[in-house]
């Protein structure tokens, strides 16, 4: 795969597709964490003389422009990052765009609308996606990947621009693949994943590949109620996938089979109201009242979680233990994160919830081996899956 040291980008105009795919509120940035790992990269490629046009999502527009999926906020926060303006233009390839490049002189930033905003962005008909493509491609010289968190995606701007330019890897994509082989290849063990977030399904085919390669699993977030259910264990109105529970059942048993230690909750706090202000109490994991539900692990399991990662040696976490966003509800989370920090392993922190709730909960970003930008596509990877985005690099122009 290419870095940027393989490109000679002086004077030259670079698309590079960043990922700045970050929650708002209104026009209001909850969480800039996207957007300040971009700025190495564009900074290197600055310092190199070229001229940088950058292309990203936002949210999941429906091929057309909508409003409160605009990249103009965004635009906003990363001049202040730069130490150059940014120019924003108001769609991906039409006018706006094109006047954005052709006015560019050295040192100079344009950050094009949300990409999404043209249906061949995300076409399944390869011919529309390279069209649009192709369109991007005309704005430039040369490309550089740098939005891990789509690269699981074979999207126009992450895929089909790399046949056309001459490509290369920027520095969170080189970083993140670099971090993803030290969970996969060699591990440093005992080797501990902590899976949270609401669904089951959603991390089955990781589980699946986990159960080969980790020593110890811990579980906690909606989705453990699946697995308490699945050891017969009443969960009240707590988050339940009921077709999963076969398939929990099997994963239990094979992890019993080959020694990996499966670690669920022991307490639970649930509550009456899927609310901050709800009526809520600490109830053993194993005897959910019938009128409540899981909102959060409970303070004991926080302790069993933290001293099981404590003798860990790479720890691995992707989903919060509770709905972090309600301080009731936090502590689980809180106590995880804190274990990470406690522990002298070599810590990722999986992108998506994970990481906006370390940031959210206060800690300091620099106590973590690694957070990453792409929950999605670190699953991806562990899954074993190809990554498209990345794989394309692979091949190079």
């Amino acid at each position: 795969m290419k870095t940027l040291d393989d490109l000679d980008v002086a004077g030259k105009k670079v698309l590079l597709r960043s990922d700045l795919n970050v929650p708002l509120d209104g026009d209001r940035i909850t969480d800039d964490g996207r957007i300040r790992a971009s700025v190495p990269t564009i900074n290197a490629l600055l310092d190199k003389g070229a001229r940088v046009i950058i292309t990203a999502h936002l949210g999941r527009p429906k091929g057309e422009p909508d409003p409160k999926y605009s990249l103009a906020p965004v635009a906003k926060r990363l001049g202040e990052l730069l130490d150059v303006p940014v120019t924003f233009a108001s769609d991906t390839v039409g006018e706006s765009a094109q006047a954005a490049v052709a006015a560019m002189t050295e040192r100079s930033v344009v950050l094009l609308e949300n990409v999404r905003f043209n249906a061949g962005e995300t076409a399944k008909d390869d011919a529309a996606r390279g069209a649009f493509a192709a369109q991007l491609a005309a704005l430039a010289d040369v490309f550089v990947s740098d939005g891990f968190g789509a690269v699981h995606r074979k999207h126009a701007s992450v895929y089909d621009i790399a046949k056309l330019l001459p490509s290369a890897a920027g520095l969170l994509i080189q970083t993140e693949v670099a971090v993803l082989k030290k969970l996969t290849e060699n591990v440093a063990r005992p080797y501990a994943v902590v899976l949270g977030g609401s669904k089951v399904s959603d991390k089955l085919a990781v589980i699946e590949n986990l159960l080969e390669k980790a020593d110890r699993i811990l579980v906690g977030g909606g989705m453990v109620f699946t697995f308490l259910k699945a050891q017969g264990y009443e969960v009240g109105r707590s988050l339940l996938e009921e077709d999963q529970i076969p398939t929990v059942r099997g994963y239990l048993q094979r992890a019993a089979e080959r020694g990996v230690e499966f670690v669920l909750p022991i307490d639970i706090i649930a509550a009456t109201e899927f609310s901050a202000t709800a009526e809520h109490e600490v109830v053993s994991a194993s005897e959910i009242p019938a009128d409540r539900l899981g909102l959060d692990i409970g303070p004991e399991s926080g302790k069993l979680f933290a001293n099981k990662l404590s003798s860990a040696k790479t720890i691995f976490w992707n989903g919060p233990m509770g709905v972090f966003e309600m301080e009731p509800y936090a502590g689980g989370t809180r106590a995880v994160a804190q274990g990470l920090i406690d522990s002298e392993a070599f810590t990722v922190v999986g992108g998506g919830d994970s990481a906006a709730a370390v940031r959210q909960l206060g800690f300091d970003e620099a106590a973590f081996g690694h957070i990453s930008t792409g929950g999605g596509a670190s699953l991806e990877y562990l899954e074993g899956k190809t990554l498209p985005g990345l794989a394309v690099l692979e091949e190079g122009k």
